[in-house]
């Protein structure tokens, strides 16, 4: 079935394209839901005027949560888990448990649907996407290690985090 997207539908497409879906999926989700109609002759004329709308609130909502993903572009998140010699987590960090993480250090709503992650099992630095919007996905860094050690890592991320504060604030 053919559809033509009123609003972006991520890991569809955008406002205003035309897309062959699964008939249960267009008939159960996608029309209830507001975000596409039936491509019929009379929809596609009007294609164009959704594209330009659905562009001008895609441009509102970047400029608006623009701030929020330069603070957490960069952010360094650790977490202290039990692991095996190896290196194996008993359990894992989930995206769940990075998006708390992410609203208590900065005081966001970011749900655990916008961290772009599998379950991290292994000791280590990790690498986070948060998909604020389709354009907009900064990334965090996750450094997960053994409850009870001294993180070394942490302290060096903090004076490099640190070194060039003091710089843009000495050049200004």
């Amino acid at each position: 079935m053919k559809v033509l997207l009123i609003k972006d539908v991520y890991k569809l497409g955008r406002a205003g394209d035309v897309k062959k879906v699964a008939d249960g999926y267009a008939r159960n989700y996608l029309i209830p839901q507001g975000l596409a109609v039936l491509a019929t002759p009379g929809a596609l004329k009007r294609a164009e005027t959704i594209r330009a709308q659905a562009a001008a609130r895609r441009e509102a909502l970047n400029n608006e949560l623009s701030g929020v993903a330069q603070r957490i572009n960069g952010l360094v998140l650790t977490f202290a888990a039990r692991a095996s010699e190896t290196g194996k987590l008993y359990g894992s960090v989930t995206p769940q448990m990075i998006a708390e993480a992410i609203n208590q250090k900065l005081g966001t709503q970011i749900n655990r649907h916008q961290v772009e992650t599998e379950p991290i099992r292994t000791l280590g630095e990790h690498f986070a996407r948060v998909r604020l919007t389709v354009d907009l996905l900064p990334e965090v860094r996750i450094i997960v290690h053994r409850e009870g050690e001294v993180v070394a890592l942490e302290s060096e991320t903090t004076t490099e985090e640190s070194a060039p504060q003091t710089a843009d604030q000495t050049a200004a």
